[in-house]
């Protein structure tokens, strides 16, 4: 069996610097991705069966990559290839290796499974750290994570990466709302973990409790595994009066903390690439991409043992930048939507994403809202629910609700029917939320 270079993982030994690789040049970040890169992709095809038979009915084999372009020979991968492989199938290292397995939901098909040795487990620890340090944790912060448990990737990736970085974990997991603000009220933390419409949900059971947001002892958020927009970002920071960064990952590729955001610069999640080799696809074609244009993100992994990962198709549309605060390392974009997200109304694609930054230009309404789809007739129909905002009466709710009808006819280019409802009468969510509800007929 072959195995990853033992040069793989050299965290810092002071948790509140940064890691020497974070430091690194581009010219030195890609001489690094190369060599891990054929290291690899030995390990994957010399280990799993799956990764050998694509890779031979592709007529390709690791000894072709000579060069970081050379990539693109190789077939991509997606949770097909690893759901075919289930439950564990695609790990490269024998059971008694794996100190870890997550999952997910499976509520589309077969779970996708993830093992992790112990040195992925090391890695993904001091990558969580890496993250949270660039987003303005420091070592003896509080931290306060309600990210869900189990095997969601979530909340026990927080949870290592919290202890490496040398902060105190307070693990609450989602949902008890109210739990989660007596305990918020009591412990003090300085520092949240959450998804962003959580955040925004807890918002108002603190208000319920007669507790005004901005009074709270947070002073970071750093959320993520949902798309939220820069509309969201301002929204959540003037509600809780905090600096909230961005934080990335899925579950497929290690779990959060695949790219993190900058404290200070706040322009998108820097992806850490001495781990990660990132690729923009076209969605439809799978083209390679430049920097700087849109499309759908591919990841492969440069250092995962028990699941080597060679590019994944994520279907988060998004977009690669040059670096800034750490300029070896390039930055994604916003993620616009994902490419399986994605609705088709009356001929007209549009996101989730797209109607949460249109919204909250518009003060009388409330970032929690339902997209539903229907069709009552021969043609679909989308009705947009959303809560109006307390302090705004019927009146103003009713002509709210007609200039985001129109708002979206302008900008997205579709028609659709808007519902304002009543505060708090939508669902809340304490993981990933739910945008979309599709009642048409199949």
């Amino acid at each position: 069996m072959s195995a990853l270079s033992d040069e793989t993982i050299r965290p810092s030994r002071d948790a509140s610097l940064p890691d020497p690789e974070e430091l690194m040049s581009r010219a030195e970040i890609e001489a690094l991705q190369l060599t891990r890169l054929q290291q690899t992709l030995h390990h994957a095809y010399e280990n799993v069966p799956a990764y050998r038979e694509l890779y031979d009915s592709h007529g390709v084999k690791p000894e072709h990559l000579k060069t970081l372009e050379d990539l693109a020979q190789f077939p991509f991968t997606d949770k097909e290839f690893l759901r075919s492989a289930y439950p564990f199938k695609a790990f490269a290292v024998p059971m008694d290796q794996v100190r870890r397995i997550h999952a997910s939901s499976g509520t589309t098909g077969r779970p996708t499974v993830v093992g992790y040795t112990e040195r992925d487990i090391d890695t993904w620890a001091t990558l969580l750290a890496r993250c949270l340090r660039f987003s303005g944790v420091r070592p003896g912060d509080m931290v306060h994570n309600a990210y869900g448990y189990g095997l969601f990737t979530g909340g026990l990736g927080a949870h290592y990466g919290i202890e490496k970085l040398g902060g105190t974990v307070i693990p609450m997991s989602g949902g008890q709302s109210e739990r989660q603000v007596q305990l918020i009220q009591d412990f003090r933390p300085r520092v949240i973990l959450c998804t962003p419409t959580y955040l925004l949900a807890l918002a108002d059971t603190f208000r319920d409790a007669g507790i005004d947001p901005r009074e709270t002892s947070l002073e970071i958020g750093v959320l993520g595994a949902e798309p939220w927009t820069q509309q969201m970002r301002h929204e959540i920071e003037e509600t809780f009066a905090i600096k909230a960064c961005d934080i990335y990952g899925l579950s497929e590729v290690m779990g959060p903390g695949v790219a993190g955001e900058s404290w200070e610069m706040q322009d998108g999640p820097t992806i850490w690439e001495d781990h990660f080799r990132p690729e923009i696809i076209d969605p439809f074609t799978a083209e390679p991409l430049p920097t700087g244009q849109d499309g759908e993100l591919v990841f492969t992994t440069l250092t995962k043992e028990a699941l080597p990962i060679i590019r994944y198709r994520t279907h988060d549309l998004t977009r690669l930048e040059p670096g800034t605060d750490r300029p070896g390392h390039r930055r994604m974009g916003r993620i616009t939507g994902r490419s399986d997200d994605m609705i088709i109304l009356r001929g007209v694609n549009l996101f989730p994403s797209q109607i949460e930054e249109i919204a909250l230009e518009i003060d009388e309404l409330s970032p929690h809202f339902q997209l539903r789809l229907s069709r009552p007739g021969t043609m679909d129909e989308m009705t947009v629910h959303i809560e109006r905002r307390p302090e705004c009466d019927g009146a103003q709710a009713e002509s709210a609700g007609q200039e985001l009808a129109r708002r979206i006819k302008v900008r997205v280019g579709s028609s659709c029917r808007v519902s304002v409802e009543e505060p708090g009468s939508l669902a809340r969510s304490s993981g990933k939320l739910r945008r979309i509800y599709d009642e048409r007929p199949r």
